[in-house]
């Protein structure tokens, strides 16, 4: 939007989460609040961002790199004192957007129509303003009879009538920014807090002739986030509006209220998500898929056409019509191609399994690449690692791997070949061979009863 700057407000301190880390890089929906808050800002078609940082103001810094322009308030004293550190970086001309870096759930319709409102009322300052039930902590606004803003009174110096009004001062505004600059130089800080309030600024705007107006928001929206408990409800929040948009979009959550989907996951239609999954980072699922019960997917891609269950799916890739689960383990770095079965209690770490390949049960996959239509038989492995480092399995198509085999690695086995089960393979397999690597059965009849004639055998129990 042209004309237009932010400055988010984002150094305070945040005693109350009680955290070592600064209040604005907790997250909420996978995402840091001061993420949500500069993203809805550029959502309004304003790209110039400016953060007011302090508190451990390296951490921010990490999340939002070069993203946005900083300033920094080495010590806090208030809201008016963090925008005057941050005026030099302000344009002569103008309006800016004031925003907390605290409130992660105010969207860019809210801030573009706040914005318009602002410009078409020709006003000086505009208040994001709302009316709550409880208006306990926060400023009022304070009118005259015909309805028009006089001033903001915070809680702690507001009168007993003042506090019993219930609209009040979100601490969003948008503000001309040569009045903004003038009345930066004459607040002050005294007060109950001994601070400097960006309220006083606009006191002091009215009477320099400036005109006042306010624009109400829903109270959801200009939530602040001061405590773990009211983390957890933002993150509540937010997770309604998250699952409610990919319902909207065509996807089937069965129980929303237990299903957790991250910001930037992608979903397509058709899609069903059972109860209990956890779905994170930069996820993108296909259509015609069933996910879940109890499944957690991070930084995956997932085509069309699968079903996982009760399964751990990160940092990996898989093709379409594939089936997870349940209790499967895909570790990251892992590629799964077309029409794969990767049964109950199975692992794959960093491999490649080729398209029509059956992992079915109780395998390890690690450090190996699978060709087409391989059946790895019940507790077969790779062994992959010496205790120094890891080595490669590489199987070729069609290959059949018998029951609990031992695949030495390195190792190559060639197309179509057999395993015979109880093998433990050290060496390379030709194209079509069959590999047995295990001792000769050997029955010894009388066995037992001679045993038990010698004294000191114990059968079912009993010591004979």
């Amino acid at each position: 939007m042209e004309g237009l700057v932010t400055l988010i407000l984002a150094a305070g301190l945040g005693k109350r989460m009680k955290s070592k880390h600064p209040k604005v890089v907790h997250k909420i929906c996978g995402k840091t609040m001061i993420e949500w808050v500069v993203d809805a800002a550029k959502d309004v078609g304003n790209n110039d961002v400016i953060v007011v940082v302090g508190h451990k103001a390296e951490e921010v810094k990490e999340v939002l790199k070069d993203r946005v322009k900083y300033a920094y308030q080495e010590t806090q004293l208030g809201t008016g004192h963090a925008v005057k550190m941050a005026q030099d970086l302000l344009p002569e001309e103008g309006n800016v957007l004031i925003l907390t870096g605290d409130t992660p759930l105010i969207t860019s319709q809210t801030l573009k129509a706040l914005v318009n409102f602002h410009i078409e009322e020709g006003n000086s300052v505009t208040i994001l303003s709302s009316v709550v039930e409880d208006p306990s902590g926060y400023g009022r606004i304070i009118r005259d009879e015909d309805g028009n803003v006089i001033k903001i009174v915070e809680d702690k110096d507001a009168t007993e009538e003042e506090r019993g009004i219930h609209e009040i001062n979100s601490a969003m505004y948008v503000m001309d920014i040569p009045k903004l600059k003038k009345a930066l130089t004459m607040i002050t800080n005294n007060n109950a807090q001994g601070e400097y309030y960006l309220t006083d600024a606009v006191e002091i705007i009215k009477e320099m002739g400036g005109k006042i107006g306010a624009f109400t928001a829903s109270p959801e929206e200009i939530m602040g986030v001061n405590s773990r408990v009211q983390l957890f409800e933002a993150e509540r929040v937010m997770k309604r509006r998250i699952n409610y948009r990919h319902m909207e979009n065509g996807v089937t959550i069965i129980d929303p209220e237990t299903t957790y989907i991250g910001a930037n996951v992608e979903i397509a239609p058709d899609t069903v998500i059972f109860p209990g999954c956890v779905i994170e980072g930069k996820t993108v699922i296909g259509s015609d898929c069933e996910i879940g019960p109890n499944c957690r997917i991070v930084d995956s891609q997932i085509g069309d056409g699968c079903n996982i269950m009760y399964s751990v799916v990160l940092s990996s890739k898989l093709g379409n019509d594939i089936k997870v689960g349940p209790f499967a383990q895909i570790r990251p770095e892992s590629v799964i191609h077309d029409k794969v079965k990767i049964g109950d209690f199975v692992e794959i770490k960093k491999s490649v399994i080729g398209e029509g390949t059956k992992v079915p049960h109780l395998t390890y996959v690690g450090d190996a690449e699978l060709g087409k239509n391989v059946n790895m038989g019940c507790g077969s492995i790779t062994v992959n690692y010496d205790g120094k480092q890891k080595h490669k399995t590489i199987i070729g198509d069609n290959v059949f791997v018998g029951c609990n085999v031992n695949l030495v690695s390195p190792v190559k086995i060639g197309d179509n070949a057999y395993i015979a089960a109880g093998s433990t393979i050290t060496e390379d397999v030709p194209e079509g061979a069959l590999a047995i690597a295990r001792n000769r059965q050997t029955n010894k009849e009388g066995w037992v009863q001679e045993k038990i004639k010698k004294g000191g055998f114990k059968l079912n129990g009993e010591i004979y």
